[in-house]
């Protein structure tokens, strides 16, 4: 990394903010930590939204791998951000997890599934939060109703898997199944949400036995996303029984959702997740209640 930290956000806040144009409004400077972040609608999202309640809101990306910067200076990211007068941090793959120790506080359902996405710098402390969790819960409820919570097939124990994995369970699935490429990260996933949930979780190895028993499938990979694309399993063992749910936004149509579809399968996008996050992320910036709906149309408008 050719600048330091403080300097390469330095130039982000320069580089048209808002914040830097007015004086006469509350000010209010939000950043997005992540890779590959380019395609995200978070920014118009939220600075629309504050311009809808009169704030000077900006909202920067902070793409580690545009800017060039190495995961090992996650922290000094994270200080350099609370220096600058951020008044926080959204946080994506892949830091969900790794931030937590640059933390002075976690939320109590932070804590409890170990993965943050969003950050709040106030009173000289950096306390982590988990809005993953309820947004996907509040999607799932909306769009979701009837499905089977019996038996669920999770792949993914990272960040996001966290946070989806303690939904489902909060949701009253009955029994849910991890999938990770790294098993003992899905073991201790597992082993998490088992001390909490009483024994309702399982690391999955035998996909062939998993399949035949779930009721539903979540994507929490980041395969399917644009940088990643393809399918988190072979597409011989969906079935029409299964309901498929997807945590990526962009694109809105993954292949996995094509391929559920095409099986008749019931099918929820990460277009509710996404816009539920952030509304819930934008109540703990500002300490306002935004509108849900005109927050779906800012989402809405920030791509095809």
């Amino acid at each position: 990394m050719s600048k330091k930290p403080a300097t390469l956000l330095s130039a982000l806040v320069a580089d048209g903010s808002p914040v830097a144009r007015t004086s006469a409004a509350r000010s209010v400077l939000i950043g997005l930590i992540g890779r590959g972040i380019g395609p995200s609608r978070s920014p118009i999202m939220h600075e629309r939204e504050g311009a809808r309640l009169g704030m000077a809101y900006s909202y920067r990306l902070i793409d580690f791998d545009r800017l060039g910067i190495e995961d090992a200076a996650l922290g000094e990211i994270v200080a350099a951000a609370e220096q600058l007068g951020f008044s926080g941090l959204n946080v994506t793959h892949p830091f969900k997890q790794s931030v937590v120790p640059f933390l002075t506080d976690l939320s109590p359902e932070a804590s409890a599934i170990g993965a943050v996405n969003t950050i709040v710098f106030a009173d000289g402390r950096k306390t982590g939060h988990n809005t993953d969790s309820w947004g996907f819960a509040e999607s799932f409820r909306a769009d979701m109703g009837g499905c089977s919570l019996a038996d669920v097939l999770q792949f993914g124990a990272g960040g996001a898997g966290a946070a989806v994995a303690y939904a489902l369970l909060e949701l009253g699935t009955e029994r849910l199944a991890i999938v990770d490429t790294l098993a003992a990260r899905a073991r201790q996933l597992a082993e998490r949400l088992n001390a909490r949930f009483g024994g309702r979780v399982r690391a999955a190895t035998d996909l062939d036995s998993a399949f035949d028993h779930a009721t539903g499938l979540v994507n929490a990979t980041p395969v399917g996303m644009a940088k990643y694309p393809g399918l988190p399993f072979a597409a011989e063992l969906l079935s029409p029984q299964h309901w498929v749910a997807e945590i990526i936004y962009f694109p809105a149509e993954t292949e996995l959702l094509k391929l559920a579809r095409q099986h008749g399968c019931r099918t929820l996008s990460g277009l509710g997740m996404a816009v539920n996050q952030a509304v819930r992320a934008f109540e703990l910036f500002t300490g306002r209640g935004p509108d849900r709906s005109a927050m779906a149309r800012h989402f809405a408008e920030g791509g095809p």
